[in-house]
């Protein structure tokens, strides 16, 4: 078994090398249960939203039961709204497909002659290599079929499972509160107490940031497609924002009916490739800029910190991780800022409002 070394201040603080082995056995944690993890973080997430609302509707009258379902039942309504949003771009766009094939088709003739008159390669030995690479990459292709109809698997699992999961921890959130009173010390029941309602606290700022950041990342798409001249730029524009809530599928499917369009409207490769500048860069500045600063603010978090722990979470839990660990690391801020041990950790992830106290150096 390995022994970490007691690194510890004279002040019973850890010490920052300490710090850094805990977040590592966290995140070997993390990465082999990722499994388990993933969906009961979503419905602990979830739940955290949706704890107001049921709570504003048991005062009202409503039994615990009717008020979760008509909660579960609102979020699973939004989610069905943005897969219906989904699905009309993929309609819009199957609808224009033989224009859009035409014009694969009229570009790929001009790209093969334009490579038969340059480089002195014929049509015939373009098609036959193309034919050949297809052939050799057969099992490549297989593979990454198997491993989409396993993520499309897993994925239907979380679907599944998350607000059966959300709604568990909701009914029995008091069982589960009454756990941590007996974990910790007597004493600590207070600041159990406030750790909890600040943590609610933060995921609502986490949902109005979000909220801020589809605002800014529409307004964004919306005018990159006004300036290039694409029809109807701001339906395109906050579609594709909304549609950023299902990472890198959504952002993908959002951008093929613009680019489709602004081929078949403007008869030119150059359009189709402005799109997708536009939206490539729209999401690097959602990702290292909005992002950071819309939501990290709001979670008191520094932007350095959440630009990492986004890397971090792509890491080990692919997208899901980028969208899970920012609240998760304002949630180990909030227990930081109550421990006297874990000053080291509140600092690090802190916006460094703190004054440093520089020495004395008149003193001895």
């Amino acid at each position: 078994m390995i022994k970490f070394p007691k690194i510890q201040s004279s002040s019973g603080k850890f010490s920052a090398l300490e710090i850094l082995q805990y977040i590592v056995l966290i995140c070997f944690i993390l990465y082999f249960g990722k499994t388990l993890f993933i969906p009961l973080s979503f419905s602990l997430l979830i739940s955290f939203i949706l704890f107001p609302i049921c709570k504003w509707m048991e005062n009202k009258g409503i039994n615990k039961i009717g008020a979760i379902s008509i909660s579960i039942l609102l979020i699973t309504s939004l989610f069905g709204f943005i897969v219906y949003l989904l699905f009309i771009q993929i309609n819009a766009f199957t609808s224009e497909w033989d224009l859009f094939s035409k014009k694969v088709m009229e570009t790929w003739n001009q790209v093969s002659i334009s490579i038969a008159e340059r480089f002195d390669i014929t049509t015939e030995e373009q098609t036959a290599f193309f034919k050949n690479y297809i052939n050799n990459s057969g099992k490549e292709a297989f593979s990454l079929l198997r491993s989409s109809l396993y993520s499309i698997s897993e994925s239907l699992f979380f679907l599944l499972i998350i607000p059966v999961l959300s709604a568990l921890i909701l009914y029995y959130r008091h069982l589960l509160v009454k756990v941590l009173y007996l974990i910790f010390p007597a004493d600590k029941k207070e600041t159990i107490y406030e750790i909890l309602v600040e943590t609610i606290h933060a995921y609502y700022n986490f949902v109005k940031g979000m909220l801020l950041v589809y605002l800014l990342v529409g307004l964004l798409n919306s005018i990159g497609l006004l300036i290039i001249g694409v029809p109807h730029p701001f339906m395109f524009g906050f579609i594709a924002s909304i549609l950023t809530f299902i990472p890198f599928v959504g952002i993908i499917i959002s951008a093929l009916l613009p680019i489709a369009v602004s081929w078949i409207t403007f008869n030119s490769i150059w359009y189709p490739i402005a799109v997708i500048v536009v939206f490539v860069i729209v999401q690097a500045l959602e990702a290292y800029i909005i992002f950071p600063f819309a939501v990290g603010r709001r979670l008191k978090i520094n932007a350095l910190v959440i630009i990492i722990i986004i890397t971090l979470g792509g890491i080990l839990w692919g997208a899901a991780g980028m969208i899970l660990f920012v609240p998760f690391a304002s949630i180990a801020k909030l227990i930081a800022d109550r421990s006297s041990r874990l000053k080291t950790l509140s600092v690090l992830l802190g916006e460094g409002d703190e004054e440093i106290k520089q020495p004395d150096k008149t003193q001895p």
